[in-house]
């Protein structure tokens, strides 16, 4: 059985082939009575649009590329909330029939490729996790012109995006240790090529600049291993350290085992907050305080970020709110 054309359904409608096209390309202009007319002809005659044809007339492709720009160690792709953010994108674009697009760029040779396949007009939309430092993509793909937004916040100006109140959510952790009595708190900072890690960490610095303590810090990044050797590191160099705020659950995690093997009691002689809640913070031993931020509610607000802006709508930042959660690890 033929597949049945726009000529067909037009003459089934009764309405001129131009007010069909307008009709499956979803023009607003179109009188009611006329889609309604047009959309009976489509399920009587079980009508399915060209896409290609339509691409053509639209100039949109219904597809949308998420570009993790992330280095080979993977830093924040091996996270385990990378997942969770990847299947609330995928689920949000599908909902609304666009088609999802997942790239990985690791180095600077498949950054490029990226940069070539969105030139080639495949996708309609960027949407941007896991940039670091001073990255060139975001910029790159922002001079094409392309709708573009970024899962936290870029080293490009005009790259609209969705973060994190992450000197915020520092803030909240400091503030908790101080007011259990903590007079020596250290941070773990994570990856300082990343925004968040350094807002952390500013958060942390400037809520103990406040009350005239000094900061003592230890670089980490992101990992359950770094977060080991930075609390190893802290109780070599000030063993009179009573608190620590990680910048993530998984080196608060690391810290834990640290502080467990060389014999100091949590929370009696050092207290441990982490950042993001991860579902693993609530069965550690002692259940570990974290800054509750909701990664799903985060990609949700990029991906509609970028529907927006594929609409022609405002390139306005997002900032998403923190709360904490409270154990007894603090």
């Amino acid at each position: 059985m033929k597949r049945p054309t726009l000529t067909v359904v037009a003459a089934r409608a009764g309405v001129s082939k131009s007010s069909v096209s307008r009709v499956i390309n979803g023009e607003t202009t179109v009188a009611p009575e006329i889609r309604d007319v047009v959309m009976r002809a489509v399920r009587e005659l079980g009508y399915v649009p060209n896409a290609a044809a339509r691409n053509l007339v639209t100039r949109r492709t219904d597809a949308v590329a998420v570009v993790v720009s992330d280095p080979p160690k993977g830093v924040v792709s091996d996270d385990p909330l990378f997942s969770t953010v990847v299947r609330t994108v995928s689920r949000e674009l599908e909902a609304v029939g666009r088609r999802v697009v997942l790239i990985l760029a690791e180095s600077d040779e498949s950054r490029a490729r990226v940069e070539r396949y969105v030139a080639g007009g495949h996708v309609d939309g960027v949407m941007l996790v896991a940039l670091h430092g001073a990255d060139p993509l975001p910029a790159a793909l922002a001079r094409m012109g392309l709708p573009v937004a970024s899962f936290n916040r870029t080293a490009a100006t005009d790259v609209p995006y969705v973060a994190l109140d992450n000197a915020g959510g520092a803030e909240l952790a400091v503030r908790h240790l101080l007011e259990r009595g903590r007079r020596r708190i250290a941070t773990i900072t994570g990856p300082l090529d990343l925004y968040e890690s350094r807002e952390r960490l500013e958060g942390y610095r400037a809520t103990l600049r406040d009350t005239g303590r000094r900061s003592i810090v230890a670089l980490g990044d992101f990992t359950r291993v770094s977060g080991a050797e930075a609390m190893r590191q802290l109780l070599e160099d000030d063993p009179d350290v009573d608190a620590v705020f990680a910048a993530n659950d998984l080196m608060a995690i690391g810290a834990l085992r640290t502080l467990h093997q060389a014999g100091r009691r949590v929370p009696d002689d050092v207290a441990v907050v982490g950042f993001d809640d991860i579902e693993a913070a609530a069965y550690t031993t002692p259940a570990l305080t974290s800054v509750r931020s909701s990664m799903a509610d985060q990609a949700t607000a990029t991906v509609r970020l970028l529907l927006a802006l594929i609409e022609g709508g405002p390139r306005k930042p997002v900032i998403m709110p923190n709360e904490l959660v409270v154990r007894e690890s603090s």
